[in-house]
């Protein structure tokens, strides 16, 4: 198994495992990114968007940074793309090498379109990522899941867990990131030192990723036993008192907000504590508002209350950690946009489409979806 050393987190969803296969390859799994905003069409920087398949975007980089003279440095893109299938996203260099592209060829690597922009793209500078995927081997009976699922997770959203590419093939990233910290804490610098600092802080951010998981797993657990316990039930499992179980049992949208949790506008927005829970339920059912899980670390925002407490049992062995991470937020609960579906049963195939917000993985909304690992094939 690829990620066997991963946390697996719970699903959202109940119905049974879906029997389909999926490979990440360039004709079954297409990622196309939509920027964050239209670029100028002027300006000293050169706007390429490019199509990669069997490639990271670091190869990219290197094969065009090869073929132009920009130095690594000199390129901008809004996100990393994974190397399987076929990926489509902005990149950004000087406009004085525009001239280098003019014979560019590349097996792997296609220029779609060029432009000017006035700036360099950042990261982040990303509105959402667009996928298609193809099932195969699919049965009658399994495109019938497969649709209801689909209706499901469109209707309801589902937990926006961190993918199991953020921890590695081994999946043992988080605990290197664990160890560099212990480390750093115990001030051993030969340690520090054992790895380079973008991939101190890759393998850092995989023990974030790692606790966001578990709190989010600890969040869909609550809200399945919302609808299956009883108040009092709710009460001696929690240890809460009447009032907050009732305000948790009541409330009919699977994924139950809590007083005092963090939340933030949906898309975008700004972040706020929960204060006025009913009021907040009906936004975020109206998709106007999410949960936003903690990425452990300095100056992230704090939560209050029984929301602190559901934290800190997850979070509270990571906070001796704070100065050398980065707190911040995270949607913990997200929606699909343009979902599209079809079962094309001659072929036993099935494909779908759908547009996710940025930092969002599509192997995280397929393995909901499958109710499964999608990697243990």
């Amino acid at each position: 198994m690829e990620n066997s050393a991963t946390f697996n987190p719970l699903f959202g969803t109940t119905h049974s495992p879906v029997n389909a296969h999926f490979s990440k390859n360039a004709s079954d799994f297409v990622v196309r990114e939509n920027p964050l905003y239209e670029f100028s069409r002027s300006g000293e920087h050169l706007v390429v968007e490019i199509q990669k398949k069997d490639l990271t975007t670091s190869d990219a980089l290197g094969i065009l940074s090869r073929q132009t003279g920009a130095k690594m440095r000199d390129f901008g893109y809004a996100g990393l793309k994974d190397k399987e299938g076929m990926t489509t996203q902005f990149i950004s260099f000087p406009a004085k090498f525009e001239q280098a592209l003019s014979n560019f060829s590349h097996e792997k690597l296609k220029i779609l379109s060029t432009t000017r922009h006035n700036n360099k793209i950042r990261i982040g500078h990303l509105k959402s990522n667009h996928f298609f995927i193809r099932l195969k081997k699919v049965m009658p009976s399994e495109a019938t899941k497969l649709k209801e699922a689909l209706k499901n997770i469109g209707n309801n959203g589902y937990p926006n867990y961190f993918g199991y590419q953020r921890f590695g093939k081994f999946g043992d990233n988080a605990r290197s990131g664990e160890e560099i910290l212990n480390a750093g804490l115990s001030g051993n610098k030969s340690m520090m030192r054992k790895f380079n600092p973008k991939l101190r802080d890759f393998m850092i951010s995989a023990f974030q990723s790692e606790l966001f998981n578990k709190w989010l797993s600890k969040r869909v657990e609550m809200s399945h036993f919302a609808g299956e316990f009883s108040v009092k039930e709710l009460e001696n499992i929690y240890k809460i008192d009447k009032a907050k179980a009732t305000q948790i049992k009541s409330q009919k949208q699977f994924f139950r907000l809590i007083p005092g949790e963090v939340l933030g506008h949906y898309p975008f927005g700004k972040v706020f504590l929960c204060e006025d829970l009913d009021a907040e339920v009906a936004k975020f059912v109206a998709r106007d508002r999410t949960s936003m899980g903690l990425i452990t670390g300095g100056k992230a925002y704090e939560s209050v209350g029984f929301a602190k407490t559901i934290e800190d049992e997850i979070f509270g062995e990571a906070y001796k950690f704070g100065k050398f991470m980065n707190g911040s937020r995270r949607f913990a609960w997200a929606w699909l946009e343009n979902l599209e579906y079809k079962y094309n049963e001659e072929v036993a195939q099935f494909t779908m489409s759908f547009t996710l917000q940025k930092g969002s993985y599509a192997t995280v909304v397929l393995r909901e979806i499958l109710h499964r690992e999608i990697f243990d094939e």
